[in-house]
């Protein structure tokens, strides 16, 4: 297979404006994410999908591949079918600009998933080990079926564990996602679904829809900057890295 990982990096995010271009350590918080992505050397290309032109400088600033979207999109998914479209391309990785730690072995786990021909959509999650993060917004939890399928995605602590004695292990969706090309442009043609509007989740449509996303379950202990609060506590994880 033909397998590229598109990053779409919009530089207006409504939560934290600007955070992709944020410092941390001594490099942004794009160019970590680019470079992470590139040492895997999973991919046939790395490339970042954008409408900023911050963030296109400086992507080319250090030799990364930039490709300009023609208008602006509220869903990264939306932003990177428009350029893959027109790629010769079998399996897309979506990786999220904001997920400056994502390592070889998390995003091999992904693309093994399609071994299986009935795979169309797969995606990470993470056990959630602070309890604190459970009753943030920012983290988006998901709840799977007995084959790690999606059933629900949620910014709410789901599942609601209404008996407090009872076991229950919350999941912390972890937004890189992977594609047959076929699913991906698929995602561009439906409309925005009630759920989807309701949560500000863009993997909701795929549910909506009848699509299942497979959850590939890691122990990584990854951060999404989704917040001025996440890049505190991704400056504090790459200080002891």
């Amino acid at each position: 297979m033909k397998v590229v990982a598109l990053i779409p990096a919009r530089y207006a995010a409504s939560r934290f404006p600007g955070k992709l271009m944020q410092p941390l350590g001594n490099k942004t918080v794009i160019r970590h994410t680019v470079e992470a992505t590139q040492s895997t050397m999973l991919f046939d290309q790395v490339i970042v999908v954008t409408d900023s032109d911050e963030i296109e400088t400086e992507i080319k600033n250090f030799g990364g591949i930039c490709k300009r979207s023609t208008r602006p999109y509220e869903s990264g998914t939306d932003r990177i079918a428009e350029i893959a479209a027109s790629m010769e391309v079998d399996l897309i990785l979506n990786v999220q600009g904001d997920t400056p730690f994502i390592k070889k072995e998390q995003l091999a786990a992904l693309i093994k998933e399609f071994e299986n021909p009935t795979v169309e959509v797969a995606s990470l999650m993470q056990p959630i080990q602070d309890p604190k993060l459970i009753e943030q917004p920012s983290v988006v939890k998901v709840v799977t079926d007995l084959n790690n399928d999606a059933l629900y995605f949620s910014r709410s602590p789901i599942p609601y564990n209404r008996d407090k004695s009872a076991p229950t292990t919350y999941y912390e969706h972890i937004g890189v996602y992977a594609f047959r090309k076929k699913a991906l442009l698929d995602f561009t043609k439906w409309p925005l679904s009630t759920l989807e509007a309701t949560e500000k989740l863009e993997q909701l449509r795929y549910l909506a829809h009848g699509i299942k996303i497979r959850m590939v379950k890691t122990d990584y202990s990854s951060i999404a900057i989704d917040t001025p609060e996440d890049l505190v506590r991704a400056n504090i994880h790459l200080a002891n890295i």
